[in-house]
Parts: C-alpha cells; structure tokens; sequence
C-alpha cells in the first residue's frame, strides 16, 4: 500500500469530534475539516507551490487576451507544524531547495474552514494550490458561466470581461459580414461576473479570497488545481450535511442580496426608448392590449449617440431636454398610473458632457501611468472611467445619482458595463491596476447602493448590474445576464442565460434575469417573432420580466410588432403577475437561507443522479420545474421530471418521475408543479386556462 493511500485510510478512521483533524505520516499529511479530506500532502504531491511571473493584458473593447510569462515555480515539498489544537493548526511550508517559506493557519472560524498564507517574500506572485476531489462528484459555481454548468473536467479561467460577441460557430456569420473582429469574439469561459467560489455535489464548496486572475483546473479527477496571479490571503471550505445546508453556508459567508421592492413583481418592464411621446404611446398600446406594466424602461433618458453598432446612449448623467423636456413631470404622471420609471448609467463618461468636465477637473478619473486621463474605447469611441479608488470621486459620483436621478423620481436603473478597467492604469489609491480590475465592479455596485441608502430610498429603488466579483452579491439589487445574440445558439443565445443564472445562484446571488429576446443585433442576426416570444416565456418564469430592443431595434422584433406578439406578451405577463405571492415567498426564502429563485434541480433532488445532466431547465422557487423551449419550429419539448408527482401548469395532468414529451406551442412553455406544494391552487387558477396561443403565423 503507497503512502498517499495509507493517509487516505488513516484519515478516514480520525476522530470526527473535533472539526479540524490532522494525520502525519513521515513528510505527508492529511488534514480534513469535518471529516471531509482538504488536502493531501505528499512530497511526491505537494499540495502547495509559489513563484515569480509576470502577464500581459491586452484589452480591445473590454474583451481580453491574458499571456502569462512564468519566471519561477518553488515547489514547497517540506512542513512544519508549529502549533496544532482541535480548532487551530499553524504549519510551516518550504523548500528542499529554496529559502522560500509560506506560514499556513488552518482555522475554525464560524464553523467554516480559514486557511490564510502569510509571506515575507513580496516578490512571491504566483500561488498553486491542490485540495481534495472526488470522481464522481459535479461542480457547479465560478460566478456566471453562460456555456457550461457543470464544471468537472473543465479549465475555467477567471477574469471579469466583456463574453464576447459569440462564443463559438455562432460568430463566424458576424465576422463575415465586417461588423466585428476576431479580438471581439469570446470563448466558453468569458464572463462578466466570474467568482473564485465552487460548490461540490457532495455538499462542501471552497471560496478564494482574493481578486487576482485565477485558473481553477477542475481536469483532473481527483484533485482541484487552483493557479493564482497572487499569494492569495485566505481559502475558505465548508462541508455541510445537505445541498440546501451548503448554499446556506455559501452566502451567509458571501453576502445575499438586499430585498427587492414589492412592485418589481407587479408586471413587466418595458424597454422602450426614442423620447417622451414615443414612450407614453407604446404604453398605452400595451395597456390596452391587457399587459400588465408595473415600469418602463428608459436607456436613453440620459440622451442618444448613434454609431455604426446602434442607437446608444449619451454619457453625461443628466436627463436629456429634447427627448424628455419635462421627465421629472412626466415620471409623477407614470408614478400615478401605479408605472415606475427606470434609467440607465455607466461608470464612463462622454468626454463631451459637462459631468466629464467637472471629474476631469477634479481629478476623479482613472489615469495612465503617465498622468494622462485613460480615454477606453466601448464600442466606437472613447469615454472616460471613473476612478472608485478615489473617495471623493465616489462621494461626487453617488451624488450625481441622487440629485440627477433619484430626487427627480426614478425607481430604478440598469447599472452597466465595469469590465474595462486597463491592468496597467493608475489610480488614485495607489493600488496596482491587475488587482483591482475584478474589484472594479463590485465598487460600482456598492456605490449605488450606497447613493440609494443615502437618499433614503432602500428597499423602494432598485438597479441592476451585469459585472461582478466576490462582494457584488451584498451590493447589487438584482443581476441581468448581460448581452445576448438575438438568435437560438447555445454558445451565446438564449439557453446561455440558464446556466448563467443557477452558476450565480451557487455563488450568493438570488435575484436574476435576462433582456427579453435579446440584445446584440449584428450582421444577419436579426430577432424574430419566435425567437422574441420563447424568449418571452422564459422570462415570465423568472424573478424579473423586462424587455429589450436590442442595439438596432429597427431590425428587431419586438413585444408590439404585430397583434398576435403582443396578445401572447400580455398573457404572459399576466401569468407573471399571478405568481407575485409565490415569487414573494421564493424571495423570502432566498434571504432565509441563500437558495436562489431560480435554482438547479439538485437542490431538491440530491439522490437523482440525473438532474446534473440538465443544463437548460430550472426550479423556480421549491415548486415550479421550468424548461423553456430554446429551439426554433417545435410544437414538443423532452423534459426530465425530478423523483416528486408533478402537475403539468396547462392541464393539470400528472406526471411522476422520468423523461416526458408534452406539447409545447407558443404559449404553452413546459412548466409543471410539484402536487405536494401549498401553493397548487394558485398554479392551477392562475395559470391553466383556454386562451393559450397553439400557433405560430
């Protein structure tokens, strides 16, 4: 028998009383934390390795490529144990033959796992650690992950970053046409919102602390290789007794958001745009067409710019006079029609607006390494970023939010972009650039949270962001998936948003949803009428219901193309309406315990081994299993029903366990529920009716 399997066996047989357990056999150990193996410490397989190097970061509109260049590996094969209790274990690693030594406290802490690096050596950037794996184990999490939900066997990067204009073959017809170039295109992995948190199958999760570029290798079967750009300070591991007990765990420690306001729920947001009459037309169309419209809306309060991608916005955060001459008048007007207001902001600025010219002024924005102002290029032309690093930047900041857009009546507003920071900026803290670009967006969610509390508006305003790192989930009201092609890919259309919200319901964040239908609007992708009314569906079973027009909303379809669009858009957001009480009650449950509204199936069902093959169908909340339908021309749908008896929500027929093919015309997306819920009246009233859509013209 080999040393390593001599530990595994030795360990198994540990006093499981005390939580941190240590097992030393010559020069290897196992620890483990509440009988769960952390690591496995052999000099043939170190668990811990550090060293020296440097990477390139080249940025083309927000999308990366990162090249690192490796000057030094120290394998840190050597320990001493310098102090050992049942709740503290303080470890010295080093090298045969190196001076390099790393200080390792393994610690109890609010019945979590700590483990904190300590070094003197500050030219030490590099950091590999191994922990424990299991074969047959399926990990989920690492912040929003569009192309893959269930990470065993995968190499995920972790950068926050534009996800690129496709993903995949879906790019080439953009590409042919001239509209974007090969640096614009993403990969599986590119994300807005990663996050260094993984939750295990078998119930534990590990969290990094730190916000350094990181590669977690999940390839091998039975280690977990975590590569990071900095001697990270603390490692977090908890291991509970069930799925539910872990997510608990996951974001007491991280954070939950804060609560969302009653009228979220109320109907759908519109999205619409092109000034105030426009506006007031389109909702009165779909006021009278029976949609239930709790706000709109407005991205281009602020004013328009229109460039070769789309109609855009003007970025001077203040209302704009010609499409809106009297918005604060017309928000009091909408206010009285029980329809909420919404905008949009960005942490740039239009370097012809005024609010650029006060913060150049007063030094407030994110600079070269040769005192310049940093001017990045978005899309088509250049903007300024404001530096979060700088106090007084973020106090000048949330007040331009609180006189420009709170005091004159909005209720909410998308939070957007954060992912452009350069590596190589300056900034006004001092802090080096390559560290602060994940933290970058989690400033700006805290900064408008902030600017609401202040006003004295929390719990009445919400915004919502798409970037985020470790701490977005404490500051960020509610989350969207981002930019989506208008199309039926899996690399970047719309059954990426799925996975992209249950990955962030493992990592904190309770509150998602996506643009409805879409946004990017390049080359021959062009929205249809299905494609807009699946994706309809989906969203009347997620937390929020909101519309977009996309970047070129004259060649889009959209909620009010034609009659039949907009009587299936008003029937679902009817149905959307109807499950307030249920939804408010999922909401509750999220800020009780950490599990999402919308969730992965194993959540519920641990002993089915075959709900981590489901990647593109969700519970939302305890009852509801949705799968919506993400590809185009089907009147079927194949879905797999958890162990539970089902009802399915159209004609009440039951199911139990097992794949089921139902009907599934447009109206009619496969949703079930559970038959044991306290909530069954209300599905089956609510919701099955005979004015279900059973055709597509």
């Amino acid at each position: 028998m080999s040393e390593y399997h001599l530990l595994s066996l030795l360990s198994f047989y540990l006093n499981t009383i005390t939580m941190i357990q240590f097992c030393q056999l010559n020069n290897s150990f196992v620890l483990s934390f509440k009988g769960v193996s952390v690591v496995k410490h052999t000099q043939d397989q170190p668990w811990l390795c550090v060293g020296r190097g440097s990477g390139d970061f080249t940025m083309v509109r927000g999308n990366f490529q990162i090249e690192e260049h490796l000057h030094e590996k120290i394998t840190l094969d050597r320990f001493d144990i310098q102090e050992q209790t049942d709740q503290r274990l303080a470890m010295r690693c080093s090298s045969c033959q190196h001076p390099q030594q790393l200080v390792v406290n393994f610690e109890e802490r609010a019945g979590r796992l700590e483990m904190s690096l300590q070094t003197s050596d500050n030219t030490l950037n590099r950091c590999w650690l191994r922990f424990c794996a299991k074969a047959d184990e399926h990990l989920y999490g690492c912040g929003e992950q569009f192309s893959v939900l269930d990470l065993k066997g995968s190499v995920v990067p972790l950068w926050v970053e534009e996800p690129g204009v496709g993903r995949g073959p879906d790019a080439e017809p953009i590409l042919a046409a001239g509209d974007i170039g090969p640096e614009d295109v993403g990969a599986w992995y590119t994300t807005y919102y990663p996050q260094p948190t993984f939750v295990s199958s078998v119930n534990y999760f590990y969290h990094l602390e730190s916000s350094a570029y990181a590669v977690f290798d999940f390839s091998e079967v039975k280690t977990h290789l975590l590569h990071v750009w900095e001697i990270p300070p603390t490692i977090i591991f908890d291991a509970c007794e069930s799925a539910p007990a872990t997510l608990k765990s996951v974001s007491d420690y991280l954070g939950r958001q804060p609560v969302l306001p009653e009228w979220v729920y109320d109907g759908v947001w519109l999205g619409i745009q092109g000034g105030q009459q426009n506006v007031q037309r389109k909702i009165q169309s779909c006021l009278e067409a029976g949609v239930k419209v709790c706000a709109v809306w407005v991205q281009d309060w602020e004013g328009r710019r229109v460039t070769a991608f789309g109609k855009q916005l003007f970025w001077d955060w203040k209302y704009d006079h010609i499409l809106y001459p009297d918005l604060p008048n017309f928000i009091r007007q909408l206010n009285q029609q029980g329809i909420k207001f919404t905008g949009y902001i960005n942490s740039f600025l239009a370097l012809e607006g005024e609010l650029y010219r006060e913060a150049s002024q007063k030094g407030y924005l994110v600079k070269q390494q040769n005192g310049e102002e940093y001017h990045v290029v978005a899309t088509t032309f250049p903007a300024a970023l404001v530096d979060f690093s700088n106090p007084q930047a973020v106090i000048w900041l949330k007040e331009v939010i609180k006189k420009n857009m709170i005091e004159i009546g909005l209720s909410g507003w998308m939070a957007d972009y954060c992912e452009y920071l350069p590596t190589d900026a300056s900034l006004a803290s001092g802090e080096n650039a390559e560290l602060y670009h994940n933290r970058y967006p989690v400033e700006w969610a805290r900064l408008n949270l902030e600017a609401i509390q202040e006003a004295d508006k929390a719990g009445e305003i919400v915004f919502f962001t798409r970037s985020g790192y470790t701490g977005a989930s404490r500051y960020s009201t509610l989350l969207w998936n981002g930019d989506q092609l208008v199309d039926w890919s899996l690399d970047d259309g719309l059954a990426t948003v799925i996975p992209a919200s249950l990955s962030l319901g493992f990592c904190g964040v309770g509150y998602t949803h996506s643009d409805t239908g879409g946004f990017t609007t390049l080359g021959p992708y062009k929205r249809s009428k299905e494609l807009f009314m699946r994706w309809t569906e989906h969203t009347a079973f997620t937390p929020v219901m909101r519309t977009h027009e996309g970047n070129r909303p004259d060649d889009n379809w959209q909620f009010d193309s034609d009659a039949d669009t907009l009587a299936h858009f008003a029937r679902m957001s009817q149905i959307h309406v109807r499950l307030k009480p249920y939804l408010l009650h999922a909401a509750q449950e999220y800020q009780e315990t950490g599990l999402p509204l919308m969730r992965h199936p194993y959540l519920h069902y641990e002993g089915d081994a075959q709900v981590h093959k489901l990647q593109y169908q969700y519970l939302l909340g305890r009852d509801l299993l949705v799968a919506p339908v993400y590809k185009p021309d089907q009147q079927t749908w194949t879905t797999y029903l958890p162990d539970d008896r089902w009802g399915f929500l159209w004609d009440n027929q039951e199911y139990g366990q097992g794949w089921h093919t139902v009907d599934a015309p447009l109206g009619q997306p496969p949703v079930f529920y559970r038959l044991a819920s306290k909530w069954v009246d209300l599905f089956r009233s609510g919701c099955s009716d005979d004015s279900r859509m059973t055709h597509f013209s």
